[in-house]
């Protein structure tokens, strides 16, 4: 090396050991670089629950008493002392800090592979009711309400960690009070679960009898239905499922032999929100409780609570028990073998509730179609009770009927079932639910619902007995045993009626070369045949020149549905009930083709449309139209403006 080049290094010498020593100081550099919006947005709001790993806030709050997530990871315990017991950290960073370390313990210790028969082992049930307690000490006792912090990423969070402690706490309660009731104990005691105590509160809840089955809202999805319904806010969303029941109700019949034992029941699954509250006053007093009191609550009829002088909103999920419901009902495979008469089917006309009997509510009644049920109302149910305003001043109630009887006898079983009901809620009449009703039918159904709302007079009665030639003893019996089926007036204090894909004067596809083979296939129940065959045997004409008289058919629906049937011929000429308010969903499947001569697959537009409806909407679809989207929204948009014209929907509201 050059003696140039050594005194060069000289002068440079003092300069490096400056820079060596400022390095070896300490001194942090900073780096600056490009962050995406996916990497920005999981950094906010990512957390312990939805990717397994703890969150950036919780991530900072160790970073401040000189921990780390991964030496977290390898003891958890001596991590929330030191976080519990350092000083450095303000009180919403613990808390909120902690509920979620023990969130990630509660998960660790938890079966991957749940149940309703699977119980939580000790050591995780411990840590998810530590989680609600933290969470909990953090709502409402870390200085600020849940109201001053409303717009903040940890609140969503940490009310999260609590929701979802709550539902898992929740399980093993219902687990350990179902024991105890079949067991014949008490089941208001506390329940004990290793240090802790939990008492609970099912008051609130229109459930009469323990339920065979809880579920997790959130655990469970449903195919065929296009939207889920919920509410944001305070609790664990959650399916209660009850024992299947129905009660029976005498009602009036044509005969000694007629029906008499139709039912109705309440959907057996209901949406419930349960809350832990911990005893304690102040936040000392919360963290060292072990007092726990469960509530549960029906988010249909709570939609907040208050709760430390503080009013939070209930979470809710309406969709969640209509669903698992429709899932466990077997309606689908049920019905067709009531249609062909293949194995059990249905023999009368049973009414559900979609909700628990409100008589504040008005009750809209729908009537599903041929070879149908009330899985046909699946998505405009769950749209009704998933609006806000129509969830509040409507209930539905859906009837489930042998789609092979003849139409003139489902009228009327259909009828009785209906009214049974009513009177078994309402006896006197007097309850705003048996007020201004609504009817809503789809294809046969919208006949049947039509003839409901329709005087016969004298027309179909004379028709039989000019037909059959009734005269005598056998017009008196038959009069006894028909007469009430032929003769009706419309159900009364019904104020509205929409009729979807109807076919009121019959349809030529029943008559065609399919519609005859299907309808060589539909059986009438043994039930029928037997109840009426005295009425048949009266029915037969003797013949002129002294034979056997020939023994009349007994039609089935698809009969009655054939537009040269003589009951829909007649039927279809009923006047509708003065001062009724009706509307019309008609299906067209060809855009191409004019209105008049369009038709759905199976009705025509000539026999869907009716005279005098106050609307009728024209859907490019199937006969199934009652299902899709547009056919939805017409509905709703009816009965919003049936709210805004009985001034149930405030003045601002827009139908």
């Amino acid at each position: 090396m050059s003696s140039a080049s050594q005194a060069r290094i000289r002068r440079w010498l003092p300069l490096f050991a400056v820079m060596a020593l400022l390095l070896s100081s300490g001194c942090a550099m900073v780096k600056m670089k490009s962050v995406t919006t996916t990497d920005h947005v999981m950094a906010k709001r990512g957390d312990i629950l939805n990717n397994g790993k703890l969150s950036a806030l919780s991530q900072e709050a160790l970073s401040v008493i000189g921990l780390t997530a991964s030496a977290c990871d390898k003891d958890l315990a001596a991590c929330r002392q030191t976080v519990s017991t350092v000083d450095g950290l303000q009180t919403e960073q613990r808390l909120s800090t902690l509920a979620e370390l023990w969130m990630q313990e509660a998960l660790a210790l938890t079966p991957k592979k749940g149940g309703e028969d699977v119980e939580l082992p000790p050591q995780a049930l411990d840590a998810w009711l530590e989680t609600a307690r933290y969470s909990y000490a953090y709502l409402f006792f870390s200085g600020r309400t849940p109201a001053q912090r409303a717009l903040e990423d940890r609140l969503t969070q940490v009310r999260d960690y609590y929701n979802y402690a709550a539902e898992q706490a929740s399980s093993v309660v219902f687990q350990r009070t179902r024991m105890r009731a079949m067991e014949g104990e008490d089941i208001l005691r506390p329940v004990q679960l290793d240090r802790w105590t939990i008492s609970t509160d099912f008051a609130r809840l229109p459930v009469t009898s323990i339920p065979k089955q809880l579920l997790s809202a959130s655990s469970v999805s449903f195919a065929g239905l296009r939207s889920s319904y919920r509410r944001d806010g305070f609790g664990a969303e959650l399916v209660v499922v009850m024992e299947k029941s129905s009660l029976a109700l005498p009602v009036d019949g044509p005969g000694d032999d007629a029906p008499k034992l139709p039912v109705f029941s309440e959907m057996p699954a209901i949406n419930a929100t349960t809350l832990l509250h911990f005893s304690g006053d102040t936040l000392e007093q919360v963290l060292a409780t072990r007092e726990v009191r469960l509530e549960a609550y029906s988010p249909d009829t709570t939609t907040s609570i208050v709760l430390r002088g503080q009013e939070v909103p209930l979470a809710a999920n309406f969709t969640a028990a209509y669903g698992v419901w429709l899932a466990q009902s077997g309606f689908a495979g049920e019905s067709l073998r009531t249609l062909f008469g293949r194995g059990e089917g249905i023999r009368e006309p049973h009414i559900y509730l979609m909700q628990p009997y409100d008589p504040n509510r008005r009750i809209i009644f729908m009537l599903h179609g041929l070879a149908s049920s009330p899985e046909a109302w699946v998505n405009l149910v769950n749209e009704i009770m998933g609006d806000t305003e129509m969830r509040k001043h409507y209930q539905v109630w859906s009837v489930y009927y042998p789609t092979n009887a003849p139409i003139a006898l489902n009228r009327y079983t259909v009828s009785n079932a209906f009214n049974g009901t009513l009177r078994h809620f309402d006896p006197k009449g007097s309850a705003p639910a048996s007020q201004d009703m609504v009817f809503i039918g789809h294809s046969m159904g919208g006949v049947i619902a039509r003839l409901m709302l329709s005087s016969s007079g004298e027309v179909l009665w004379d028709d039989a007995v000019q037909r059959y030639k009734l005269q005598g003893e056998r017009l008196k019996r038959v009069e006894t045993r028909l007469g009430p089926l032929l003769h009706f007036t419309p159900q009364p204090n019904v104020e509205r009626a929409i009729f979807i894909a109807s076919p009121h004067r019959g349809t030529e596809a029943a008559s065609n070369s399919l519609g005859r083979m299907i309808g060589k296939l539909v059986r009438l129940p043994i039930t029928i045949l037997g109840k009426f065959a005295d009425v048949f045997l009266d029915l037969q004409s003797p013949d002129e020149n002294g034979a056997k008289p020939k023994e009349p058919r007994v039609g089935t629906s698809i009969d009655n549905l054939k537009a040269s049937d003589p009951f829909i011929e007649l039927s279809s000429t009923l006047p509708i009930a003065p001062g009724l308010k009706y509307h019309s969903i008609i299906a067209q499947r060809k855009a191409d083709v004019p209105l008049a001569q369009s038709d759905d697959g199976l009705v025509p537009y000539w026999s869907a449309h009716l005279d005098g409806a106050l609307s009728e909407k024209v859907i490019i679809s199937g006969h199934s139209v009652q299902e899709t989207p547009e056919a939805v929204l017409e509905v709703r948009r009816i009965l919003r403006q049936d709210l805004k014209d009985e001034n149930a929907l405030p003045a601002g509201e827009s139908p």
